[in-house]
C-alpha cells in the first residue's frame, strides 16, 4: 500500500508538470506572450522537479520518510491552489515552480521504499508498478486538453489536480508509514570461544556425525525483536532526528556520482527519453495537429498520450522479463547473481526507440497520415519502458551503498538533460526541420544512449571492479549509512 500511495503521487505530479502542455497555445494568448515564452511553463518547472530533489533526500534521511512525504503532499497542494487561481504570467509561473519543487521527491522516494520493503530478487518487478505511474503520468496532456473540449478554462484541469492530492494526502496520512529501520546488534549470549578461532563445517563433515554431534555446534541466539506498533502509533505525522546523516554532506557527495558510468548512464537515459516524450512529442504535436491538412481541434491535442497509454500498455505486461532473465542467467553462475544479468532484455529496445523517433519525425516533416505520430510515440514509449525500469534496477544494484545520494544525482541530471531538450525545440524544428531534428540530432544521440548496453554488458563488471579501486569508493566508503543488501 505505502508503495502504491507513493507510485500514485508520482504519477499525480508527473501529470500535473506536463498537462499543461496543451494549453500553451491558449497560455500565449491570454497572458500576450509568445508560444516560446510560454512553453516555459512546462520547461521550467521540469528543472524545478529534479532540483528539489537535492532537498528533499537528505530531508528524508535525516527526518523520516514519512513526515518528509507528508509535508511535500501539503506544499504539492498548496502550489495547485495557487495554480488554479493565479491571474498573470508570473504568478503562474512561480506556483508551478512551488508544486514542482515540493513534488519531486516522489523520483526518488519509490526506489528508496523498493529497498526498505522488497527484497532483491523482487527489486526488478517492483520497481516496475513505479515506472507505469511514472510513464503514464505523461498522460496528462490528454486530461487536460478533454477538460477544455468541455467548454471549461484551463483552470479546471489544476482545480481537479487539487482534489486528487488532497485525497492523496489524506490516504498518505492514514497508510503511508514510517520505513525508515534502524537495525541493532542482536543480543544474546557471547559464543565460547577463548582462542577466536572460527571453523567452517561442511556438508560432508557433518554428515558422518551423529544427531547428538551436530547439536552441539548449534548455538542459540536471543534477539530482541521490537513489539509491532498499532495503527494509532502509525499515524504519527513525525520519525525520529537520524544523528548519523549529515544533510549537507548528503548534498555534497551526491554530485560525485556524475562520475560514475552506470549512474551517468541512467542519466542520460532518463533525461533523453523525458526530453522526448515529455517535452518535444507534448510541444510539437498539438502545433502541428491543429494546423493544416489536419485541422483537429485545440481540444483534440491531447490525444498524443494514447500513444504513450499504448507504448506502456504493450510494455508493462513485459515487465517480469529483466527478473526472469536474470534470475536464469544466476543459475548458470552457479548461484552467482551480477548486476548486468538483466540488460539483455534492453536489446530490442535499443533500435526501436530510434526508429520511432524516425517515424515521427519524417510524419511531422511531410505532413504524412496522422496516425504516424501515434506510431513514433507508441515505439519510443515501449523502449523507453524498458530503459526507465532496468537501467536505474542495475544501477541499484551495481552500487547499494549510499544509494539515496545516487538518486539525487539521477533526479537532477535527467531534469536537466531534458530541459535541454525542450526549452528550444519550437525554434530548432523551425529553423532546420522535423527531420534534421527528430529523425537526425535527437534520434543519433538516443541511438549512441542506447547502445551502451553493449557496454555494460561486456565491461559492466570490469568498470564496476577498477571504481572500487578509485579515490571515489575510498570516499563513499567511510560515509556508509545505508545498504541495499537484502
Amino acid at each position: 500500500m505505502i508503495l502504491i500511495i507513493c507510485s500514485l503521487y508520482s504519477f499525480l505530479s508527473n501529470s500535473s508538470l506536463l498537462g499543461p502542455s496543451v494549453y500553451i497555445g491558449v497560455f500565449a494568448e491570454t497572458f500576450q506572450i509568445s508560444p516560446v515564452v510560454a512553453s516555459g511553463l512546462i520547461s521550467y518547472p521540469n528543472i524545478c522537479y529534479g532540483v528539489g530533489t537535492l532537498i528533499t533526500v537528505p530531508a528524508y534521511l535525516k527526518f523520516g520518510r514519512r513526515p518528509v512525504m507528508l509535508l511535500s503532499l501539503l506544499v504539492y497542494l498548496i502550489g495547485l491552489i495557487g495554480c488554479g487561481v493565479s491571474n498573470s504570467y508570473g504568478s503562474l509561473m512561480a506556483c508551478r515552480l512551488i508544486h514542482a519543487l515540493a513534488s519531486g521527491v516522489c523520483e526518488a522516494l519509490p526506489v528508496q521504499l523498493v529497498n526498505d520493503i522488497f527484497f532483491l530478487h523482487e527489486r526488478g518487478n517492483k520497481l516496475g508498478y513505479y515506472t507505469v505511474c511514472l510513464c503514464w503520468g505523461s498522460t496528462g496532456p490528454l486530461y487536460a486538453g478533454y477538460m477544455l473540449a468541455g467548454g471549461y478554462s484551463w483552470r479546471l484541469f489544476f482545480y481537479v489536480e487539487t482534489a486528487f492530492a488532497g485525497l492523496l494526502l489524506i490516504l498518505g496520512f492514514l497508510f503511508v508509514e514510517e520505513t525508515t529501520y534502524k537495525r541493532r546488534s542482536p543480543n544474546g549470549p557471547a559464543i565460547p570461544n577463548p582462542n577466536g578461532e572460527k571453523r567452517v563445517f561442511g556438508q560432508d563433515e557433518l554428515d558422518g556425525k551423529s544427531s547428538e554431534e551436530k547439536v552441539e555446534h548449534v548455538v542459540e541466539v536471543e534477539t530482541m525483536v521490537p513489539p509491532r506498533r498499532s495503527f494509532v502509533q502509525t499515524l504519527k505525522p513525525w520519525s525520529g532526528i537520524n544523528a548519523d546523516e549529515s544533510f549537507l554532506m548528503t548534498m555534497v557527495r551526491s554530485f560525485s556520482y556524475f562520475l560514475v558510468p552506470a549512474v551517468l548512464w541512467v542519466v542520460t537515459t532518463y533525461g533523453i527519453y523525458i526530453g522526448l516524450g515529455a517535452l518535444v512529442f507534448n510541444y510539437t504535436f498539438p502545433i502541428k495537429i491543429v494546423a493544416p491538412p489536419y485541422n483537429w481541434k485545440q481540444e483534440n491535442a491531447g490525444l498524443i498520450a494514447l500513444g504513450n497509454l499504448i507504448g506502456y500498455g504493450l510494455a508493462v505486461p513485459l515487465v517480469w522479463t529483466s527478473d526472469r532473465l536474470a534470475a536464469y542467467l544466476t543459475k548458470r553462475n552457479g548461484g552467482i547473481r551480477e548486476a548486468e544479468m538483466r540488460l539483455g532484455v534492453l536489446i530490442p529496445a535499443a533500435f526501436i526507440a530510434p526508429a520511432g523517433l524516425i517515424v515521427y519525425g519524417y510524419t511531422a516533416q511531410d505532413n504524412l497520415q496522422w496516425i504516424g505520430y501515434f506510431a513514433g510515440v507508441a515505439m519510443t514509449d515501449w523502449a523507453s519502458y524498458f530503459y526507465f525500469t532496468f537501467t536505474l534496477a542495475y544501477a541499484v544494484d551495481s552500487y547499494n551503498a549510499n544509494t539515496s545520494e545516487m538518486l539525487i544525482a539521477m533526479c537532477i541530471g535527467k531534469q536537466m538533460i531534458s530541459f535541454a531538450f525542450g526549452i528550444y525545440v519550437l525554434d530548432w524544428v523551425v529553423q532546420s526541420g522535423y527531420v534534421t531534428i527528430v529523425a537526425g540530432i535527437f534520434c543519433g544521440v538516443l541511438f549512441a544512449n542506447n547502445v551502451f548496453v553493449f557496454v555494460f554488458m561486456a565491461y559492466g563488471k570490469r568498470i564496476r571492479t577498477f571504481y572500487a579501486g578509485t579515490w571515489l569508493a575510498r570516499w563513499h566508503k567511510r560515509t556508509i549509512r545505508q545498504v541495499m543488501t537484502h
